[in-house]
């Protein structure tokens, strides 16, 4: 598991999988944003919903903000700075590669 700090409240990671949610949660996050949208990598990706179980097993906040990659609008990008300044921190945003992820939450910074 590949983890970018990007501040002490915020980092981004690549794809993850419900067996992570333990350890991160032992890394001291608090909350994850999936942006992924469901099947995007196909039936081996696992579901927003299965992800949800996971990380709330493991004692953590879980938002599901579906974006497609090169398509970002103004509405999820307010819906993110949202999600992040609302949330315990630290936050741990994924998407297939992280960079999505990272570019919706560059995009929300005042």
């Amino acid at each position: 598991m590949q983890v970018t700090k990007h501040t002490e409240a915020f980092a981004t990671a690549p794809q993850l999988a419900p067996e992570h949610m333990s350890a991160i949660a032992a890394h001291g996050f608090k909350t994850i944003i999936n942006n992924r949208p469901d099947m995007e990598g196909g039936p081996d990706q696992p579901s927003s919903t299965v992800m949800k179980a996971a990380a709330e097993a493991a004692g953590l906040i879980y938002h599901y903000l579906p974006v497609v990659s090169g398509s970002i609008t103004p509405e999820q990008v307010v819906q993110m700075a949202e999600l992040v300044k609302g949330a315990p921190a630290p936050v741990l945003a994924f998407c297939r590669s992280g960079a999505r992820s990272t570019q919706l939450w560059s995009l929300g910074l005042d």
